[in-house]
């Protein structure tokens, strides 16, 4: 059963190590935060199970990783610095600023009616580039990853030399200057995206973005987040971004309410046709603005026909830390057991759990159990390359219950069999249940 609340995840993830308030010793920076021991390593294990299952699992996806600053024509021509707003309200009481959208015609901070016309907010942030500070040398840090796939398609083109349908996909940081970020990592100031632009031959555009909709509901089944926990929003045209042709929002319930988790856009060739020069020599069937600046063609030649196509993009974005907190939600549990004891168990996936292993000495001072506890460790961690911890405490029920509380699934107790027989305890998070297996054949059992 998932967190009853969003303050059940805040605090755990703070007890153990897993997210902090970034510059909390200087009370705090509104909407950014740290991620810890446990957290990046879960963070990572996320990030890398997406890239495995676009790049290493597929023939047709390649990948990038492209700068943060943003050249401001980019921008520009991607409709950004035009379009990129939210609407700001001022409470002319408290002084206090909120989005519009998301406030009932009163300020919550003081509960006064009396608040300004909402007005447009640009979302970027603006940053002066090299030594002299004026408009003249001026940049941003990237909204988001997919504008510098788009600058790039020319370049990957050239030098994989690809055929359409293929993909590039790009994870990394993306900045938004959010009027009032909240709900913990949801809504934040500096966050980081993966995204897949996956281009088409116009036309085959509804098929593909079908069938990217259940990609990705399968990827994210795969990472714990069954598809009975989404709703999937095929979005009104109404309230559609200017370059769709179609969206369909992944909705999931996090603990503060239905949000949206992961969007697959259908974009048709706005991006690539908005970047392009020789705009008039290509069919472009998006509405774009006029650019002189480009000096790129951003289109396919058909080897039969020598036509050149402005491929259409479909496009599945996900934000890192909302996918990172669904995850810790639907993998929360708190049972109780035997004599109304209580356990609070993460219940994630092996392969994104934090620490793969646990390695306890039954005795923490008696020295030939830790050598051989040390031992195991050190020997399981260049085997498996990933995160395995010597857990001396001397208390097995506690290091226990620490464990089932960050996710690991597997706890090795090392006690005097092992001396005598080569044997070691393997207790399972999610069952409780032990079995003793040979030091020698550890790694095949063990859940990872």
């Amino acid at each position: 059963m998932p967190a009853k609340s969003m303050d059940e995840l805040v605090s755990l993830c703070k007890r153990r190590g897993f997210i902090f308030q970034s510059s909390e010793i200087y009370g705090g920076l509104q909407g950014l935060y740290d991620f810890g021991p446990l957290g990046v390593e879960l963070k990572n294990n996320l990030k890398n199970a997406w890239w495995s299952s676009m790049v290493y699992e597929r023939d047709d996806i390649e990948g990038i990783d492209a700068a943060i600053l943003t050249h401001s024509k980019v921008l520009k021509h991607s409709g950004h610095e035009s379009t990129f707003t939210d609407p700001l309200v001022d409470c002319k009481e408290c002084k206090s600023r909120h989005r519009a959208d998301h406030i009932k015609d009163k300020c919550p901070n003081c509960g006064s009616n009396d608040l300004t016309e909402p007005r447009p907010f640009n979302l970027m942030f603006k940053t002066s580039i090299g030594p002299v500070d004026d408009d003249s040398n001026y940049g941003y840090l990237r909204p988001e990853t997919a504008q510098h796939i788009f600058i790039n398609f020319k370049n990957i083109l050239d030098s994989t030399s690809k055929s359409l349908p293929f993909g590039v996909a790009q994870m990394g940081k993306a900045f938004r200057n959010e009027i009032t970020p909240r709900n913990f990592i949801f809504r934040v100031r500096e966050f980081e995206q993966m995204e897949l632009e996956f281009f088409v031959e116009p036309g085959s555009d509804l098929e593909w973005h079908k069938y990217w909709l259940e990609e990705r509901l399968n990827w994210w089944e795969n990472q714990g987040v069954k598809k009975e926990s989404i709703q999937i929003l095929d979005v009104p045209k109404d309230e559609l971004a200017h370059y769709s042709k179609g969206t369909y929002d992944l909705m999931y319930q996090f603990p503060h309410g239905l949000e949206e988790l992961e969007g697959i856009a259908n974009r048709t060739d706005f991006d690539l046709g908005s970047h392009s020069k020789n705009q008039d020599e290509l069919s472009i069937q998006a509405k774009t603005s006029k650019n002189n600046d480009s000096n790129a063609k951003l289109a396919i030649q058909n080897i039969e026909s020598k036509k050149w196509v402005v491929p259409y993009v479909i496009e599945p974005s996900a934000g890192v830390e909302r996918g990172l907190l669904a995850v810790l939600n639907e993998a929360y549990e708190r049972e109780t057991l035997e004599g109304d004891k209580e356990r609070i168990v993460l219940k994630l996936k092996p392969h994104l759990a934090p620490i793969k292993a646990a390695i306890i000495p039954l005795k923490k001072n008696d020295s030939e159990l830790v050598n051989l506890a040390t031992k195991i460790k050190q020997d399981l961690q260049k085997t498996l390359k990933k995160k395995v911890i010597l857990e001396n405490t001397g208390n097995i029920g506690k290091s226990y219950r620490k464990h089932d509380e960050v996710g690991t699934p597997n706890c090795v107790t090392v006690d005097y069999d092992s001396l005598e027989k080569n044997t070691v305890t393997i207790r399972d998070r999610d069952t409780m249940e032990q079995k003793t297996v040979n030091i020698k054949d550890l790694n095949k059992h063990l859940s990872i």
